[in-house]
């Protein structure tokens, strides 16, 4: 008998109030590259009610107007509603952003400094760092968030289109997921909340839910007379966003990754620029274990290196395929090693990562996107893989 088990993911949308303070951070960090690649970025926000705080440590020549661009990133998320407190117009703005630490810099700098051990630009933290990748899925990752994400995409689109008007823009998505034998074969549970104005009942929000997002979006073979759709399942959400809860920076780490399908190291990502193995050797993870996958040596993948802060060097590089490789995993981890290289400064170098190209990760996964920006999600070294696995 074949096991049959449900896994869940969940996704948020652009305005769930800590996927707020990701794309305040990201945009932030957006700017300062655009006008200087090297910046040093380590950009944090708070946001409650009608307050934006952001603090942390930038080293940048760029100049810009900071609450310039933290009021348009919020406008362009949405909030310009006068029904809510949180408007892109009338936010108050703290700003507590300092340099970046002397200490902190000599181990990522490329340069020599007392006490270091290479000239070689290093790891900017120590770390653990997962990658992964699975063939279920077109774009091989989980099944579970890459269902929640589509159903978050899709309802931010109808928002932004004004396919309704009674839409906000803080919303969640979770989409549970049978498996038989490690395939996805059907989905037993959807859930959607999204906010709303005060005037649409609830009926009118979970029949436009169902009819013209979820059925829209999710595999028809995989819903069922069994699935169980609950839409808004308290029964009203109207205040949201910022003014209902507080957000953070880097709180949605399993929505930005693999939905708890892949492990997670515990960095989160928005607002750090890629000398930040946080992201940048994440991003690096994802892009290994995806050609690993796409060269065929296995159904599943998933890689884990770790750093040392001012290191230039992995400490550890692992490959576990969950018995799904079709060459032994000692083949896979040699050409993994001889195909890629894990010093920080390749990782930034082979992704092209020096480019104000963040805001386009922040929501919806940072993993799984079809665009040309996006490097980590290429396929390129399959077939350098395959021969070197040979």
């Amino acid at each position: 008998m074949p096991r049959r088990y449900i896994f869940s993911s969940e996704s948020v949308g652009e305005g769930h109030p800590d996927k707020v303070c990701d794309t305040i951070s990201d945009a932030i960090l957006d700017a300062c590259l655009a006008q200087d690649k090297f910046s040093r970025v380590a950009c944090e926000t708070f946001v409650k009610s009608n307050i934006v705080v952001v603090g942390g440590e930038i080293t940048t020549r760029a100049r810009f107007d900071y609450n310039a661009i933290i009021r348009q990133a919020v406008r362009e998320i949405g909030y310009v509603n006068n029904d809510d407190i949180f408007h892109a117009d009338h936010i108050f703005i703290n700003n507590y952003l300092t340099a970046q630490s002397p200490d902190i810099a000599q181990g990522v700098d490329a340069k020599r400094a007392k006490g270091k051990k290479t000239a070689e630009q290093g790891a900017g933290d120590q770390g653990l760092m997962f990658g992964y990748a699975t063939n279920e899925t077109p774009e091989l990752m989980p099944a579970p968030i890459m269902f929640a994400h589509h159903l978050g995409r899709e309802l931010t689109r109808l928002r932004k289109r004004g396919a309704v008007n009674w839409l906000r823009p803080d919303a969640k998505s979770q989409v549970s997921v049978v498996y038989e034998d490690g395939k996805p074969v059907a989905i037993s549970n959807v859930v959607i909340s999204t906010q709303h104005a005060a005037s649409v009942e609830h009926a009118e929000i979970q029949k436009f839910i169902i009819e013209k997002v979820i059925k829209k979006v999710l595999p028809k073979k995989l819903l069922t007379p069994k699935t169980e759709f609950l839409i808004n399942p308290t029964g009203r959400f109207v205040v949201g966003g910022p003014q209902g809860d507080s957000g953070l920076t880097g709180r949605k780490i399993i929505v930005d990754t693999y939905g708890g399908m892949g492990r997670h190291g515990g960095g989160a990502f928005s607002g750090k620029d890629p000398s930040k193995v946080d992201r940048s050797a994440a991003y690096m993870g994802r892009y290994v274990a995806k050609n690993v996958v796409a060269a065929g040596l296995a159904a599943k993948c998933e890689v884990q290196f770790a750093y040392a802060i001012g290191h230039p060097q992995p400490v550890s590089v692992h490959i576990d395929t969950f018995g799904t490789h079709t060459v032994s995993e000692e083949k896979i981890e040699k050409a993994v090693l001889k195909t890629f290289s894990f010093k920080p400064a390749d990782i930034v170098s082979q992704l092209n990562l020096l480019r104000p190209i963040y805001s386009k990760t922040t929501n919806y996964g940072h993993f799984g996107k079809d665009d040309p920006d996006i490097t980590w999600e290429s396929t390129d070294k399959a077939p350098a893989l395959r021969k070197a696995a040979a």
